[in-house]
């Protein structure tokens, strides 16, 4: 069998395609896509840094859309065998799966993240990083997702969620016992924004 390609290879790609797709999705239905364009890198590399790639167990990614975050969280060192993806766009899932063939990818919808990783995941996770338009949602749905997030993950693991609010995109009041940490403010990427990082305390 071929040896895969070496990953900046494998990944070059047309940045006006995914802008294209981007907006042609955002277009099409603007409440399930968080952005009209592809996370920046500096965004990218903020929602992967969180990611420890020595902790034990598969990493998740909620919403992957073209893959910037997917890229990031492989350049921190995360084998792209560790990576579980929960794509709702059937067209995002095709190229998803071409750019990252090693990568775990489900066609999906992650509010429903306990059905669809059901029979697949038998392990605790090492992290969730999100990217899911949560700001188009009702407060019960979010702290429902991060708390079955939470749920499947190992004590003291992360769970990433960029937003370009200035509050919380899960409000902190809502978090029960666990804990939130806010980044600062990613100026590089258009719109600025940050990242929130929710865990529950370790055992």
């Amino acid at each position: 069998m071929p040896r895969p390609a070496p990953l900046a290879e494998r990944q070059k790609k047309p940045v006006f395609q995914d802008e294209a797709r981007f907006i042609r999705s955002w277009l099409e239905k603007p409440l399930s896509i968080g952005a009209v364009s592809p996370s920046g890198k500096a965004l990218a590399r903020m929602m992967a840094a969180p990611m420890d790639p020595d902790r034990d167990g598969q990493i998740l990614e909620l919403g992957p859309g073209t893959g910037p975050v997917t890229e990031a969280l492989i350049e921190r060192g995360v084998p792209e065998e560790r990576l579980l993806l929960i794509e709702y766009n059937p067209g995002f899932v095709t190229l998803l799966r071409n750019r990252f063939p090693r990568a775990t990818i489900l066609q999906g919808d992650a509010y429903n993240v306990r059905g669809v990783l059901h029979g697949v995941l038998d392990t605790p996770l090492a992290g969730v990083v999100s990217s899911l338009p949560l700001l188009t949602q009702p407060v019960p749905r979010r702290v429902r997702l991060l708390r079955h997030c939470l749920a499947l993950t190992q004590p003291g693991a992360p769970f990433s969620q960029f937003t370009y609010s200035v509050a919380p995109p899960i409000p902190l009041l809502t978090i029960g016992d666990a804990n939130a940490e806010g980044s600062p403010v990613v100026w590089r990427n258009i719109p600025p924004a940050r990242v929130w990082t929710y865990r529950l305390p370790s055992a």
